[in-house]
């Protein structure tokens, strides 16, 4: 047990708390004067010490035993998303929640990303690095992702739904998939985005009145701000017009902490759980901005050289899996809120307001620390 603990990665383990201590802040002067939702600091606390709890549980664990039970996992986390369409909670026009006693709100669809990376893992850790085969490996694979995509989308849930396609092409293209299948995927998915925008821009009142029907036509609105942000009215462009403001106005250092106009004064929707971003931007500006692109910059290349290092090919596979869906969530939680990117519902990892999400981070981190720490062991899969 000592042993393992003398291989934790502390640079992983110090970027987590500097994590935490940003999160804190940030949160905190974004529910300042919010008048739907206050800062708990007695509920953080404990949130945290239950994330950094399971980070270290899941890091002590090898991660060959979760790989050997990942089938469980999966049909569990299938299930929880069954179950909270059918008896969850609507929050902010998702039923993607489950109430739970203390005011605490769990969400099936955080936690089936990771459930997904692992089972996802496992099965393709059976080639040992040999190509892909169409019929018997990637046509299953994609199968298993296509379920819980679904399941997400009718939520619905657009962004967490879109991170399990962006973990499928990343964990495709290290398990070794044949240039031309890649190519093959690659002609369909443009082909359908062409055929997409075709049909929206086309017949897009048809579609906005059936979306508006299902209670999903914010979808509308979402697409309408980012493909012609030109035609898009006011009320449409509320946003992301704001946290352009709100960002450009923190200049190079700030307006300090506590300072935000823009926040403050509740220009800025969800500011402490989407748009955490604008708050860090407006008031401490491009260097605050900068140190945290930084650190998950950090975060992100020791990832990868600990994949590089693994002799374990399930091992790289989970790691590129948990990179993929990090590096996506950052680049799109940022670029939306600079317009190069559509709205979602995306949330920044470990920054972002939100007790699930933070613990699927912690564990995501903490499995790929439990790589490094059992990377000397004898692969689960051999050659």
């Amino acid at each position: 047990m000592l042993q393992k603990f003398k291989r934790i990665d502390l640079l992983i383990v110090a970027i987590l708390i500097a994590f935490m201590v940003i999160s804190a802040l940030l949160v905190y002067s974004a529910t300042m004067d919010d008048p739907v939702i206050e800062f708990d600091l007695r509920k953080t606390i404990t949130i945290y010490i239950i994330s950094i709890i399971a980070f270290i549980g899941v890091t002590l664990v090898d991660f060959r035993i979760l790989l050997k039970i990942s089938p469980y996992f999966y049909i569990t986390g299938l299930a929880l998303l069954v179950a909270v369409y059918t008896y969850g909670d609507t929050l902010n026009g998702a039923k993607s929640w489950f109430k739970l006693p203390g005011n605490l709100l769990f969400q099936p669809a955080e936690f089936m990303k990771l459930m997904l990376i692992i089972a996802l893992a496992a099965f393709m850790a059976r080639r040992q690095g040999e190509p892909l085969y169409f019929f018997t490996d990637v046509v299953p694979i994609g199968g298993m992702v296509l379920v819980p995509f679904i399941l997400v989308l009718i939520q619905p849930d657009l962004g967490n739904a879109i991170i399990f396609l962006v973990v499928l092409i990343g964990m495709l293209w290290i398990g070794n998939i044949k240039y031309l299948h890649f190519l093959i995927g690659f002609l369909i998915a443009a082909a359908g985005l062409v055929l997409f925008f075709y049909l929206f821009t086309h017949y897009h009142e048809p579609i906005q009145n059936y979306l508006k029907s299902q209670d999903k036509g914010h979808w509308v609105t979402r697409i309408d701000t980012f493909i012609s942000p030109d035609s898009a009215t006011k009320d449409q462009k509320f946003q992301v017009d704001n946290s352009i403001k709100a960002i450009g106005s923190g200049g190079l250092t700030g307006e300090n902490y506590l300072k935000g106009t823009s926040v403050h004064r509740n220009f800025i929707p969800y500011a402490y759980s989407d748009s955490i971003f604008v708050v860090l931007a407006e008031e401490f500006g491009f260097v605050g901005s900068s140190i945290l692109l930084l650190l998950y910059f950090v975060l992100i290349y020791r990832m990868i050289l600990i994949s590089i290092q693994c002799n374990d090919k399930a091992g790289s596979y989970i790691i590129v899996g948990v990179v993929s869906m990090f590096v996506f969530q950052i680049f799109e939680n940022v670029g939306m809120l600079l317009g190069i990117m559509p709205l979602t519902g995306i949330t920044l990892p470990f920054i972002s307001y939100g007790g699930t999400s933070l613990l699927l981070n912690m564990l995501s981190i903490g499995l790929v620390v439990s790589i490094h720490v059992h990377q000397e062991k004898e692969p689960m899969f051999h050659s």
